[in-house]
């Protein structure tokens, strides 16, 4: 009996072991079909920030560990966050893959952190009629007289000139690439700005010294990397690959990927030959996950700015009104997320103070009414503290006028709303309680130990009964004791 009963447990056994090594090996399959020989391509569209880095420094990862041969970055970006900035710098520099950026499609730029980018490349390329340069740093605090990311360099300084040298002029909106490239050749012979203070200086000075050591290390022209830096220079497409700025103009990615067969490049580890047939290779596109994606919504400084105000409030109307909980909650939950948004952003914690104590005065100004002398220093407070909250000129990494305007304008109607609603009650003549309340009928409002509120005619009324009430029950007033209304259950 015992053998039988062994032998009819082995074969399940058997079984079990048969489907643990498929298993196994369909996985070894899965896993080499998925490490193949293929060319990664990644986007940068629009501003650098924290959640650009870390959608690259992932998606480099993964592609590497799937075989990748070639990484493609197609970039159009009007400039971004420094420390973001050189995060990217640093994984491309350290990559033991070639990173090839394209400036791509036409009508896109590398301006600002854009150009560090490309400088840092171990190929450098850009489509026809694309642009890059204008990589002065700008200041933080929108100090004035430095131009934009993004925007044309030189163009409010020369606005006064336009009619005399409209040559001059480098808005872009020249259709041909010839008079493109005279517009932005021309705009780099303009008088550099003069930094003023010493801080601006050092800033200049560490982006020169950092990015002719990009432009040196693969034997770019570093002298206009620091033109472009100290004097906002730009270039196009066809006059940067005659100015030894790029290496390559490609009509487009795959145009990019069949130029770089068989070339050498220039890695941290040592030179290496792109393989010949490159071009043959499968090209897979890797998007921002859904991670990336949540990064890039909290770092956004509107919901930064959106979730720093609804944490604030919550947690005060939780204070005036202890076991409300929901607020509470709320507000941990959104001022968690906004602390995680601002430590990765440039913040002015001045501007951050301001914020809260505007939100405090606000929420003092409902329960200690002081004729809005509170709720207006509040307002002020708050839409000073929003303007100077993040700080940073960089496009689409500041705190919209319009969202401001918004929260002040929605504050100040609150403010309007109490203040009628406090000049209402002091042009009411006052009422004393005589024996024409009894026999009126209250909704209890609220029950705290032997404290009773009842709402009679739209007035707030202390009371106390010798049943036991609940909130919302209807009761009748049967006495009146000084300043208290005896009450009892209908």
């Amino acid at each position: 009996m015992l053998k039988w009963i062994s032998e009819r447990m082995y074969l399940p056994r058997r079984g079990v072991f048969a489907l643990i090594l498929l298993g196994i090996l369909a996985s070894l399959a899965i896993a080499q079909q998925e490490r193949t020989p293929h060319v990664a391509k990644f986007s940068i569209d629009g501003a650098i920030g924290p959640a650009t880095t870390d959608y690259l420094e992932r998606a480099m990862e993964e592609a590497e560990e799937q075989g990748a041969r070639l990484f493609v970055l197609q970039m159009d970006t009007p400039g971004g966050l420094d420390a973001a900035t050189r995060d990217i710098i640093q994984n491309i520099l350290a990559s033991d893959i070639p990173v090839a950026t394209l400036v791509y499609p036409a009508g896109s730029r590398a301006a600002s952190a854009g150009t560090y980018i490309l400088y840092a490349s171990h190929v450098a390329a850009m489509a026809p009629s694309t642009t890059l340069g204008a990589a002065t740093p700008v200041q933080m605090g929108g100090a004035p007289g430095q131009p934009q990311p993004g925007q044309q360099p030189d163009q409010e300084r020369r606005a006064g000139s336009a009619g005399k040298n409209s040559d001059q002029d480098s808005s872009g909106e020249k259709s041909a690439d010839d008079a493109e490239s005279e517009g932005a050749s021309k705009e780099g012979d303009s008088t550099a700005p003069k930094p003023g203070s010493a801080m601006e200086r050092k800033v200049i000075n560490d982006s020169v010294a950092y990015i002719r050591g990009l432009a040196n290390r693969y034997g770019r022209n570093a002298d206009w990397a620091e033109k472009a830096v100290r004097e906002a220079a730009t270039l196009t497409a066809r006059e940067a690959l005659e100015e030894n700025v790029i290496d390559i103009v490609a009509k487009n990615p795959e145009d990019l990927i069949a130029q770089l067969a068989g070339r050498k490049v220039q890695l941290e580890s040592g030179e290496v030959t792109v393989q010949e047939d490159i071009a043959e290779l499968p090209v897979r596109e890797f998007e921002p996950d859904w991670r990336n994606e949540l990064l890039a919504l909290i770092t956004n400084p509107q919901v930064a700015y959106i979730l720093l105000l609804v944490g604030i409030y919550g947690l005060i109307f939780e204070g005036y009104n202890p076991g409300a909980l929901v607020p509470g909650i709320v507000g941990v939950i959104c001022l968690l997320l906004a602390f995680y948004a601002l430590q990765v952003l440039p913040i002015n914690y001045a501007g951050l103070a301001l914020i809260i104590v505007g939100a405090l005065l606000i929420v003092a100004e409902v329960f200690m009414p002081s004729f809005g002398a509170l709720g207006i220093g509040g307002v002020i407070a708050l839409v000073i503290g929003s303007v100077m909250l993040i700080d940073s000129d960089v496009p689409g990494m500041q705190v919209s006028r319009k969202l401001i305007g918004a929260v002040a304008g929605v504050s100040g109607l609150a403010m309007l709303g109490l203040l009628m609603a406090v000049g209402r009650s002091l042009r009411k003549p006052r009422v004393a309680i005589d024996h024409a309340m009894v026999g009126r009928t209250a909704t209890v409002k609220s029950v705290e130990k032997d404290e009773v509120l009842v709402m009679i005619g739209g007035e707030i009324w202390s009371a106390h009964s010798d049943a036991e009430l609940v909130p919302g029950q209807q009761v009748k007033v049967i006495a009146e004791q000084g300043l208290w209304l005896q009450v009892e259950p209908e």
